[in-house]
């Protein structure tokens, strides 16, 4: 989990493989091109992007620019903004394949590490923002598991509990929309079970997140917590059966 500000990049490797999911806000495009430049990194195999919101779709121009991009999946969820419109003609103009997922689809990054798609179903969410349309994804690796929630509200948490139910369970959690009050409800945080909560928020954020409510939620869980506004990067490594995380600050 980079630390990218108020934001979301993780960035995935494998012996096999380099996935980046989602690629933080326009402000630290810099940083983050940076950071993976300084990891000897020069092909990305696969760019997945949660929802066109500009705090995790705002690096791509950077990325795009600086790396050789293999793949990239999208929730198929569009906008009109200037920054959505130049990341579709840069993929065009780079003919680099574009794959729309759907809940199901296993996204394999080697090593027995597999991607699992469990969110959005179609329809979308209807008169809701993007956020509850973002792509979720179950990272499964033996008996390690992460659950990226991207910005998923109440309304597409409550989705993907009534679809999944316990397969939710998972070791660790990235906390939906930077810890805000209108995600990671009781019941859905009851679902996951994580032994570890990550939250990538920006130091002092005018949105005041994570929420205190949802802190004292978490803090129920008596998971383990880390946050990129004060660890900064945090890096969780796993062997299929143990697992550490370790923060930068």
């Amino acid at each position: 989990m980079l630390d990218v500000g108020q934001g979301d990049a993780i960035l995935i490797r494998t012996a096999k493989e380099v996935v980046l999911v989602d690629s933080g806000d326009i402000s630290t495009r810099d940083k983050l091109v940076k950071y993976i430049q300084s990891q000897g990194i020069k092909t990305i195999d696969k760019v997945i992007i949660t929802h066109p919101h500009a705090d995790h779709l705002g690096g791509m121009p950077g990325v795009l620019n600086s790396f050789t991009v293999k793949q990239i999946y999208d929730s198929g969820l569009t906008t009109t903004t200037a920054l959505y419109r130049q990341y579709l003609t840069a993929i065009q103009k780079k003919d680099i394949p574009f794959t729309v997922v759907n809940p199901g689809n296993q996204i394999d990054i080697g090593e027995g590490i597999v991607l699992r798609v469990l969110a959005p179903e179609k329809p979308f969410i209807a008169n809701s923002e993007l956020n509850n349309n973002s792509i979720v994804l179950k990272l499964a690796y033996g008996n390690f598991s992460m659950l990226l929630t991207g910005d998923a509200e109440r309304e597409g948490e409550m989705r993907i509990m009534k679809t999944y139910g316990t397969e939710l369970k998972s070791t660790v959690l990235k906390a939906g929309h930077h810890g805000s009050s209108t995600s990671s409800t009781a019941s859905f945080l009851k679902k996951v079970a994580p032994e570890a909560i990550i939250i990538s928020v920006g130091q002092n954020n005018d949105y005041h997140h994570p929420h205190p409510s949802v802190m004292k939620r978490y803090n129920d869980l008596k998971a383990k917590l880390y946050r990129t506004d004060t660890d900064g990067t945090v890096t969780v490594t796993s062997d299929g059966q143990t697992y550490n995380i370790a923060k930068e600050n």
